[in-house]
């Protein structure tokens, strides 16, 4: 009967009149462990809380299991940053994972034993709050990005001397990122320790925020979940050593989308898929990569000198999108080798087509090109030229590689990357060396061209007189 209270009142959205160790958050967070654990190495936790109050409405579906996927995340988000204060802050712990709550939090009424303990205090002071216990990592490795566009402020790092030197504007916006200085591998220290001192900095950047009354809204998270459980003998009996110290699977790695006929003939992959309409970010990676059977290819057409690769979303925005890639493949007599080019991508929707140019896209036929990131953003490089401008469409591929000839079974050929093979710092270290170089030239010179007299002035003697010096 405790049990299920605890659980209807996470799911009543944790309200703030509890104290945190009365909150049942962290054992629901125990309970989700046992439920994700073969999964856990894909989620992360995420706390937010403002100093606004009726920002977050109450999470009803963070049931047992329950992992919250980028769409979902979107939706807690848009009202604090639309309508919450316009200061982020954003922590981030090298790693962080559900069970370090349960295993040295105050989930037991041990609150002086806890670890977040100013953790704790703050989601109990603040007028909004609220706790996801498990976050899809893809969701999280994008937040800077999504919380950069809808902000459309830069990233700031900063520290606790850069922050009381900093003066915030409560009408200004503003994203600070502040990286907890220690993380899960910091040498020898205990993981409790390790997890007291990120609470500790944590108290101390929200001492000078109140010092100074800027309203402010905060996230804490992880880069990257753990790879392994962490050792959990602190949770009061053998019920939580069971659930936690269970092994992980290892992370989950999606392979290549493959266009086959009477074999494969297109592969295509990213570590990231990301596309906006009208500023609106979606993550595609696990639509695109994650579930192939689903995944819809109907238009893909490929033979020796073209290849169309079609990828088509149900109800995204509201709507169907097709994405076609298409790719020409010629012969260049001056290289006396084939060579592929991606003319340009394709977005088809509700009847109206946007083009990307992405003509640099391109290589020998006989190898797959790489790049670490085809974006119609500048920031990322601008290999997608939009054909109007503006364009209402965004993409980003991270970690993109694409081949459509020469395919042997589903595995990519030898990658010809975007990279050059000069970076713009092996051009300034080469053109400061044949500047230094020169100067060394020019006074060895002057040093080697000195002549010494040949006659000297006698006292006793008329004085000599030199006109030059040769």
């Amino acid at each position: 009967m405790m049990a299920a209270t605890a659980v209807d009142r996470v799911r009543a959205g944790m309200r703030r009149s509890l104290a945190l160790w009365q909150m049942p958050w962290l054992p629901l967070v125990m309970v989700a462990a046992a439920a994700v654990a073969v999964a856990s190495e894909q989620q992360v936790p995420l706390v937010l809380w403002s100093s606004d109050r009726d920002l977050w409405a109450p999470a009803g579906d963070t049931h047992e299991g329950h992992i919250t996927s980028d769409m979902q995340l979107s939706t807690y988000l848009d009202p604090a940053l639309e309508l919450g204060p316009r200061n982020v802050l954003l922590f981030l712990q090298d790693k962080l994972s559900i069970e370090d709550f349960t295993a040295y939090g105050g989930v037991f009424g041990n609150k002086q034993d806890s670890a977040f303990s100013n953790l704790e205090n703050a989601l109990d002071l603040a007028p909004s709050s609220l706790v996801l216990p498990a976050v899809d990592w893809y969701a999280v490795s994008t937040l800077t990005t999504y919380l950069q566009e809808k902000l459309g402020a830069s990233p700031l790092h900063v520290d606790l001397a850069t922050l009381r030197e900093l003066k915030l504007n409560a009408s200004l916006p503003a994203l600070l990122l502040i990286r907890l200085p220690y993380t899960a591998s910091s040498g020898l220290m205990a993981p409790k320790e390790v997890l007291t001192g990120n609470d500790e900095v944590i108290g101390q950047v929200l001492s000078v925020l109140k010092s100074e009354d800027v309203p402010y809204t905060a996230a804490l998270t992880a880069v990257r979940p753990p790879r392994v459980a962490r050792d959990v003998a602190l949770v009061a009996g053998g019920l939580g050593r069971q659930l936690l110290q269970r092994q992980s699977a290892s992370p989950m790695i999606f392979s290549p989308v493959s266009y086959n006929d009477t074999a494969p003939r297109i592969l295509f992959w990213a570590q990231n898929f990301s596309v906006a309409y009208r500023d609106h970010w979606k993550d595609l990676t696990s639509l695109t990569f994650g579930d192939k059977d689903r995944l819809n290819l109907t238009g893909s057409f490929w033979n020796e000198s073209v290849a169309r690769l079609v990828l088509t979303y149900e109800q995204l925005f509201g709507t169907t999108v097709t994405f076609r890639f298409i790719l020409a493949n010629r012969f260049y007599p001056v290289s006396a080798r084939h060579w592929f080019t991606l003319e340009r991508l394709e977005i088809h929707s509700n009847g109206s087509v946007a083009y990307f140019n992405a003509s640099q896209v391109t290589g020998p036929s006989i190898y797959s090109f790489h790049c670490e990131y085809v974006s119609s953003l500048n920031k990322n490089g601008n290999l997608l030229v939009p054909g109007t401008q503006p364009s209402l469409w965004q993409m980003t591929f991270q970690d993109f590689q694409i081949q459509a000839f020469n395919v042997t079974g589903e595995q990519f050929s030898y990658a010809s990357d975007c990279a050059g093979f000069f970076s713009p710092g092996i051009w300034m270290g080469l053109l400061t060396s044949l500047f230094m170089l020169f100067i060394f030239t020019y006074g060895l010179h002057m040093i080697l061209s000195l002549k010494t007299m040949d006659r000297f002035d006698d006292h006793k003697g008329p004085t000599i007189a030199l006109t030059q010096i040769v």
